[in-house]
């Protein structure tokens, strides 16, 4: 099936903005039309996400340096199936990934959590346990502007949730216990360091 990658070998990676950086703590603005621009960056973060000397599952625009509410995510293996068990809202999803999702939101979570190791492709070398519904359902526009509904668990309930915190200026470094925290303190200070040296 032909996604939104079609034109894949004329993309350009876009550069990874870290901590430190402005972007990554603005609340990003929602997005009215869907234009050519828009489906242009979509293409970028995907290419930039698929293409990333660690492979990312998920990239929202402040970490390319855009506030907008947009983010692209890939939790399908290569073969793109679906796992056994899946959601609805997974088997909605799973066949259109890599997919670009527009002013996503969480409608409602599950009471049940699930605690799990994340990282982020702004913050190299930061991990730690983080804890989050362990089901979501979303509602968010695709490229071609159909508004979608869909209940999702597993790690892409866990990605969406991570995404969309960073279109609220949310780091999963936030949601951290106080010890995992001081742990990675250091790496982030010297994120922080090197992402301030691109800016000036």
């Amino acid at each position: 099936m032909l996604n939104f990658l079609q034109k894949y070998r004329l993309l350009r990676k876009m550069r990874i903005v870290a901590n430190g950086h402005p972007a990554l703590r603005k609340k990003s603005e929602p997005i009215g039309e869907i234009n050519e621009n828009i489906k242009e960056l979509a293409q970028r973060m995907a290419y930039t996400m698929l293409n990333n000397e660690v492979v990312g599952v998920g990239l929202a625009a402040p970490q390319v340096g855009i506030n907008v509410r947009l983010i692209v995510v890939k939790t399908t293996g290569e073969d793109g199936r679906s796992r056994q068990g899946a959601l609805a809202g997974e088997l909605l999803l799973d066949p259109l990934m890599p997919v670009a999702l527009v002013n996503p939101e969480i409608l409602s979570a599950s009471s049940e959590t699930e605690t799990c190791e994340e990282g982020c492709l702004s913050l190299p070398g930061v991990s730690g346990n983080v804890t989050r519904p362990s089901r979501v359902v979303l509602r968010a526009k695709t490229l071609d502007g159909k508004v979608l509904t869909a209940e999702c668990g597993g790690l892409l309930a866990r990605c969406l949730q991570h995404e969309i915190d960073h279109l609220d200026g949310v780091l999963f470094y936030d949601h951290l216990s106080p010890e995992e925290q001081a742990k990675n303190a250091l790496t982030m200070k010297k994120l922080e360091k090197r992402e301030l040296g691109h800016l000036h």
